[in-house]
């Protein structure tokens, strides 16, 4: 499968945004965090803050795009968890703000793809 070297570098540049944002905003993602996972919520923010730029990197490097895409795919199925819990906790609030939380939950399914699309191409 051939895939356009664009897309590879989209989901980088996703990737690599969504980790500057949990490094630099953890606020925002710290209540997100499933209350079940060990240990402060802090850590798996900034955790998976530089899990995103780790694998942005991967992907953007054509050497390591294939397990880098991967490691995104499985990446978007590890944060699953943490939309649920967003949706659960905003029910409550305004609609616009629910409807982001819910809208969430149903983007990682076309995030997957993606990233298993980048994998999969000779990019």
């Amino acid at each position: 499968m051939t895939t356009r070297r664009g897309e590879a570098t989209a989901l980088a540049g996703l990737l690599a945004v969504a980790g500057v944002t949990h490094l630099v905003r953890p606020g925002f993602y710290d209540p997100m965090v499933p209350r079940a996972l060990p240990g402060p919520a802090r850590f798996w923010t900034y955790a998976s803050g530089v899990a995103e730029l780790a694998v942005a990197a991967a992907v953007a490097r054509p050497a390591t795009r294939r397990t880098g895409a991967l490691a995104a795919a499985a990446l978007f199925v590890a944060v699953l968890p943490a939309n649920v819990q967003m949706a659960h906790d905003w029910r409550r609030r305004s609609p616009a703000q629910r409807a982001v939380a819910y809208g969430r939950l149903p983007m990682q399914a076309p995030l997957i793809w993606w990233a298993v699309r980048v994998a999969r191409s000779r990019s």
